[in-house]
């Protein structure tokens, strides 16, 4: 019978507390969950990970304040940072879950068969493995690339959708039937790709439209809007939009 590795979970907000339950549900034993007040100086002992989930801001610190020890792995789940930030232990790794949580009970489950941005000691990949995940190795220079990227697909996204909330906001469009519209269009880029996938009044340099666009909407929406409509400019053109629409 394969033994159950040992996690310990240092920073038990919502990442942490949705890595530990998904990985308890996968037969992982949680040894604990450790906070700030804590003394940390003992973590690693009864452990083989030590997981990290505070605010990247103090994980060098709080990786510092572990005593090294042979045997435990100390990880972060950071995505922009490298290992470099859990210098002095032998043995390290970094588990990025490529999935928003936004609390421990749906983030528990869909951690399993989520992607993983992994590196180091392959207890990470044992991990991702019991979570059912994929996974791929992104190397220390190009973490903060790669976490920008996952920040415009998730973060920027779900900032998109507030701003459709706002902009059709009291005129009778169910919510539901932009998300629709959002859901196809991310199929489609799955499908064909980014390019292919565009449509609209910027891809085919339909101004008139834009321009009628922008008097409609509340002018604390004309940046955001601009800015999308000219990165989705880009993907046809990079010529970008006329003077007479950025200027307004």
């Amino acid at each position: 019978m394969t033994v159950a590795p040992r996690l310990r979970i240092v920073g038990p907000g919502r990442a942490g507390r949705s890595l530990g339950s998904a990985l308890q549900r996968a037969g992982w034993q949680v040894v604990g969950l450790l906070g700030r007040d804590d003394d940390l100086r003992g973590a690693g002992a009864g452990a083989d990970l030590v997981l990290i989930t505070t605010p990247d801001a103090v994980i060098a610190e709080v990786a510092a304040a572990i005593e090294p020890t042979p045997q435990p792995v100390i990880a972060h789940a950071a995505g922009s940072l490298g290992l470099d930030v859990l210098a002095g232990h032998p043995r390290t790794a970094a588990i990025h879950p490529l999935v928003a949580l936004p609390d421990p009970e749906r983030g528990a489950e869909r951690l399993f068969g989520s992607w993983f941005a992994l590196a180091g000691d392959p207890i990470v990949q044992r991990a991702a493995a019991d979570l059912g995940g994929r996974w791929f190795e992104v190397a220390d220079q190009d973490r903060a690339a790669y976490h920008a990227a996952a920040v415009v697909a998730s973060n920027h996204l779900v900032a998109l959708m507030g701003q459709v909330e706002r902009i059709a906001g009291g005129i009778g469009v169910p919510g539901e039937a932009y998300l629709h519209l959002a859901a196809g269009a991310l199929q489609n880029v799955a499908e064909v790709g980014p390019a292919a996938a565009l449509t609209g009044p910027a891809a085919r340099g339909d101004w008139a439209t834009i321009a009628r666009h922008l008097d409609a909407i509340d002018p604390s929406e004309r940046p955001a809007y601009l800015a999308l409509a000219a990165a989705a400019r880009r993907l046809v053109d990079d010529d970008g939009l006329p003077p007479e629409l950025t200027g307004r």
